[in-house]
């Protein structure tokens, strides 16, 4: 039996999602994620006007008869969410923490793939692997991945993402598109991400709080790290301080935008501060008029 707090709290997601993903939203979504190209239906006899490149030599040779490749294009697409639900992201200084804002972003987009007919997945992660859910369609099935993702009772564990990369490199054998979705405090997993993007189509999404951007002047704050435990006393109304906390905040996101950029991989920002449907649309745009 669920808890009623977490039946509300999935309800309004269904409430909010079933507004967001309307048809204008899902009709974006199918025009960037169309399906992973061609595959292969049969081999029939050719017929004049038949392109020649698609002549199946080794039939043509074994029948004495000109035969070609057919091929359709494949239509249903697999979206995997990869999720770092470590301690860090139970932060939040708005309306919600970074882990919730992480859970009704993919909601969003898990609704508008069960729209598509796409399979969904879910891999929620922290320094280890927490919980690995396989692609299926159908709405039920994706109510149980946002299930998961609000019930996940948080372990205080740090985040580990080239081990959750190389997990969704051995479970994940079709292209897919990856959601990898987390606050991406932690470095050094640029390797292991360049590695996945080859073989399948990754995106990061980068979750923050507007405090981890500019932190407001409020005195001496004593300020604790979520996965380490270490305590720092600061004073937030120091001019100095601000300035070179909001000049390290930004550093620190630039760094990682052109890290993924120079592997090849889009960023999405979402902040708990503003709506993401936004930021989605606008990703939507710039994909299409890329592809």
């Amino acid at each position: 039996m669920l808890p009623q707090e977490l039946v509300k709290k999935i309800r309004q997601i269904q409430i909010y999602t079933s507004r967001a993903v309307d048809a204008s939203f899902a009709g974006q979504y199918e025009s960037v994620f169309k399906g992973r190209g061609m595959q292969f239906d049969e081999v029939r006899e050719y017929t004049p006007g038949d392109d020649i490149r698609t002549i199946d030599w080794n039939v043509t040779a074994r029948t004495g008869k000109p035969y070609i490749k057919r091929f359709v294009e494949e239509r249903e697409m697999t979206v995997i969410f990869a999720v770092d639900l470590s301690a860090s992201g139970a932060f939040g200084t708005v309306s919600k923490t970074k882990n919730e804002l992480a859970a009704e972003f993919c909601a969003v987009l898990a609704f508008a793939a069960a729209k598509n007919n796409d399979k969904v997945g879910l891999l929620i992660f922290t320094d280890r692997i927490e919980l690995y859910i396989p692609p299926k369609k159908g709405g039920t099935h994706v109510l149980r991945l946002i299930r998961e993702l609000l019930y996940f009772q948080m372990p205080q564990r740090k985040t580990d993402i080239p081990q959750a990369v190389d997990y969704l490199a051995r479970v994940t054998r079709k292209k897919a598109t990856i959601f990898m979705v987390s606050d991406f405090i932690e470095t050094g997993f640029k390797r292991s991400l360049s590695l996945l993007n080859k073989h399948h189509d990754v995106i990061a999404v980068s979750v923050r709080d507007p405090a981890e951007i500019s932190m407001p002047g409020i005195g001496l704050v004593e300020l604790v790290d979520a996965e380490t435990g270490e305590i720092v006393l600061i004073d937030t109304s120091s001019t100095g301080f601000k300035n070179q906390y909001r000049q390290a905040g930004s550093e620190r996101f630039n760094e990682l935008k052109n890290m993924l950029k120079s592997i090849k991989i889009d960023c999405i920002n979402i902040t708990t501060d503003k709506p993401y449907i936004n930021d989605l649309i606008q990703f939507f745009h710039m994909r299409h008029r890329r592809f």
